[in-house]
């Protein structure tokens, strides 16, 4: 545990977890839920994010227009999302209002009245429309899906819209009061918040009470599979993924080197070969998503049609190159300084330090301070970063997602990527 976070749990399980910065004048609270749409069956699928969407509408002491004037009147930033693995609602408020915000989010978030919900279910309906009629996010779900293949992960998070048009309030009810157990929320907070008080505003709330559901383990396909959506668009979106790590592996660290010399920044190697030595896509890049239990891999690129194919030929050769010969000292350092820069500058948001601690102590994370993760960095040598791209990038051939209008083009694009794997 870092040296300026404490951490503390109820007598009802609920774990509170604080980083005090008294130089601040703002504080950042979240509440935390370990459920979220990997959790689902197939005929819940939405449902975490459709009671997410809820909890805005009400408790048994506020109305839903109650909620916005009183966050509002005490100058809040507040919102709220839903992962995989998670449920997250949280605010930014001036610190002298903490016990008042604390009293609202408690409320909306353990006692919901699940008020407007078939108005609220048409506005989550058209939301799924929204991201229907965005074929990058097609293209994202679908790397999911060829990936993870027919499991929870592999679904969208926002569900469909048979299942959000019929379900009903007695069963997202259900689903809330089995998910939203003590043992299964976590409280964070950073800024100018003091933790004794924090803790004993917590020890007022009334959350049930058991070991939370846990979440079906997902074994990643064993081989690359293609998927092409046919869409009338202007540019092809790809997606190019392959299993990764989980969120409590060591080498996260390696991983975030790995990103930044691939595709995650302006002078790593996609960017460079694919954007501003050949013009071929104005948006290029990498990222990575961890799990309990596994991770997801991806490099994805907007291109027109004419172009897709070299795209697609330019990744195989710098996946083949990055997972058979180690990245050079000055490439590795550079990333380095880079990946430690994003996380100093983090550092100086509450917002960003609250989400870190809280996602910690939610999956049951060692909470490292900003000196030990600078470290972890530091310890990073080119010959890990090889290795962890030969176990991510060259272990099977990687699976592909595409949009656009000509699905026989994007099959004739994506087959270069079937010779991908380590020597």
């Amino acid at each position: 545990m870092s040296e300026v976070a404490r951490l503390s749990e109820t007598p009802a399980g609920i774990r509170v977890v604080t980083e005090t910065v008294p130089d601040m004048r703002s504080v950042a609270l979240g509440f935390w839920v370990r459920t979220g749409s990997r959790d689902e069956s197939e005929s819940e699928a939405g449902v975490s994010h459709f009671l997410e969407h809820l909890l805005f509408k009400g408790t048994p002491e506020l109305s839903a227009v109650e909620i916005s004037e009183l966050l509002d009147g005490i100058g809040a930033q507040f919102n709220a999302f839903t992962s995989k693995e998670a449920t997250h609602l949280y605010a930014r408020f001036l610190d002298r209002h903490l016990e008042r915000a604390f009293e609202v989010l408690g409320e909306m978030f353990l006692t919901p009245t699940l008020a407007e919900i078939d108005s609220e279910r048409q506005v989550v309906i058209e939301e799924i429309a929204m991201y229907g009629d965005d074929p990058d996010s097609i293209a994202h779900d679908l790397i999911a899906e060829a990936v993870f293949g027919d499991t929870p992960l592999g679904r969208p998070i926002i569900g469909t819209a048979e299942v959000i048009g019929s379900i009903s309030k007695e069963r997202i009810r259900e689903y809330h009061d089995s998910r939203y157990r003590g043992p299964a929320i976590v409280i964070s907070a950073a800024g100018n918040v003091d933790h004794d008080k924090l803790v004993a505003l917590a020890e007022g709330l009334s959350p049930g009470t058991g070991e939370p559901t846990g979440a079906p383990g997902v074994e990643p396909a064993d081989r690359g599979t293609a998927r092409a959506f046919e869409k009338e668009t202007e540019q092809y979106h790809l997606v190019i993924g392959t299993p990764g790590i989980d969120r409590a592996d060591d080498r996260r660290f390696c991983l975030a080197i790995l990103d930044s010399v691939l595709g995650g920044s302006a002078s790593s190697r996609l960017f460079t070969r694919i954007r501003e030595e050949r013009g071929l896509a104005y948006s290029v890049g990498t990222y990575s998503e961890q799990y309990s239990d596994t991770g997801l891999f991806a490099i994805h690129a907007g291109t027109r049609g004419e172009n897709l194919g070299e795209v697609c030929e330019i990744v195989a050769e710098e996946m083949g190159l990055i997972t058979t010969v180690a990245p050079g000292v000055e490439e590795v350092e550079r990333a380095k300084e880079l990946v430690k820069g994003r996380l100093v500058l983090a550092e100086e948001s509450n917002a960003a330090r609250m989400s870190r601690i809280g996602r910690a102590v939610l999956h049951d994370l060692p909470i490292l301070s900003l000196d030990e993760m600078l470290d972890r960095i530091d310890a990073v040598g080119q010959e890990d970063v090889l290795s962890l791209a030969e176990e991510i990038l060259g272990r099977v051939p990687p699976s592909s997602a595409c949009v656009g209008p000509d699905t026989g083009l994007m099959d004739e694009a994506t087959a270069v990527l079937e010779g991908v794997t380590a020597a």
